[in-house]
């Protein structure tokens, strides 16, 4: 794969591409010298311009367009050389695909990201006591949800940062407000790959944050904790060093609900929204009250999701759920101003030494 250019010359005989092209160079601060069916494009930030240029093309231009489009990227400064760097000089297509630059990828690179936070009560006296934080984008003046952005992250290989991205957003946008409440983070145990590199950027944020470790609470979703339990466990005994809590999400019927939570030992149960919005079906309630009671054995908190009416809340607090969570507790809302991720600045050093691996 390349590295980093500071210059790239593009040709086309295609009238409109160019023009198209230049605007959006500029737009990003680059310069750029315009001649008939050639863009010089200057580079002076060390290549992270030209980058995010190449991730703006790999959306805004069609399949053809890319086809129909020479690039040379640093060409040398001889006559001679660059005449046959630009005869024998790729198209935009073929360099995008060498820097791995995909349509996902650029919407990706493109986005704003943020965290909603929606609340979690106690059933007993309706107190807010936690909140969950959920990940949303915003791309071309779109709000997309976390659902479609990690669809898109999962298809363009970006799935680990996505998941580091809104692990951490999450914790930032909380600080100003979170108090002594707990705070559900969520993340995916297939982007962690080593639990003492992957998490160090997120040990971070929480030690400069100054939140307790014991306010958070990572929760996996049941059938990500399926895919691969002994990954899984050792993902989870490292968040269990650090002093965070675990919640596993979704849990609903089957025996692969009950043995997972006898495996994981979670702090915290989700009860699946799907068997809560069944309620007061007989069969619903048969399998979340003895998920409900495996849970209470094994000292776990449970947490009702989906409660969207005040029967629901009856409904959850008659087979012993502790906590609520839906619609009828409030929605997921952005809190005001948002809090950008802090950047990786500090010198402090993660509980396990990154050099290790």
């Amino acid at each position: 794969m390349p590295g980093p250019a500071s210059r790239a010359l593009l040709a086309t005989s295609i009238g409109h591409v160019l023009p198209s092209v230049a605007r959006f160079a500029a737009a990003l601060g680059l310069t750029v010298h315009s001649s008939p069916q050639l863009l010089d494009i200057v580079d002076d930030r060390g290549g992270r311009g030209l980058e995010r240029l190449f991730q703006r093309l790999a959306r805004e231009l069609t399949a053809a367009e890319t086809e129909a489009v020479r690039v040379a990227t640093d060409p040398p400064s001889d006559g001679a050389a660059l005449t046959s760097r630009l005869l024998t000089a790729p198209t935009l297509a073929v360099e995008l695909a060498r820097r791995g630059v995909t349509v996902e990828v650029g919407v990706l690179a493109e986005a704003e990201f943020w965290s909603a936070y929606q609340p979690i009560v106690s059933l007993a006296d309706r107190s807010v006591v936690a909140h969950e934080a959920l990940l949303r984008g915003v791309v071309d003046g779109r709000e997309v949800g976390g659902g479609d952005l990690f669809f898109v992250a999962e298809s363009a290989g970006w799935l680990h940062r996505l998941d580091r991205i809104g692990r951490e957003s999450a914790i930032a946008g909380a600080v100003p407000w979170l108090g002594s409440d707990d705070l559900f983070v969520n993340f995916n145990p297939t982007s962690i790959f080593r639990p003492q590199v992957c998490l160090a950027s997120t040990e971070r944020v929480v030690h400069e944050t100054g939140i307790a470790p014991s306010q958070l609470v990572f929760e996996v979703v049941e059938s990500h904790a399926i895919a691969d339990r002994g990954h899984l466990v050792s993902v989870l005994e490292h968040y269990r060093t650090l002093g965070w809590r675990i919640a596993l999400d979704d849990v609903g019927a089957g025996w692969s609900s009950l043995s997972l939570l006898a495996a994981v030992r979670p702090d915290v149960v989700k009860l699946d929204k799907a068997l809560v919005q069944e309620l007061p079906d007989d069969g619903a309630r048969i399998v979340l009250k003895a998920v409900t009671d495996l849970a209470h054995q094994l000292g776990a908190v449970v947490v009702a999701e989906g409660v969207e009416t005040e029967r629901l809340a009856e409904e959850v607090t008659a087979i012993g759920a502790d906590l609520g969570q839906g619609w009828l507790f409030g929605r997921p809302v952005r809190p005001d101003p948002p809090v950008p991720v802090p950047e990786p600045e500090s010198r402090w050093q993660p509980v396990a030494a990154v050099s290790r691996g």
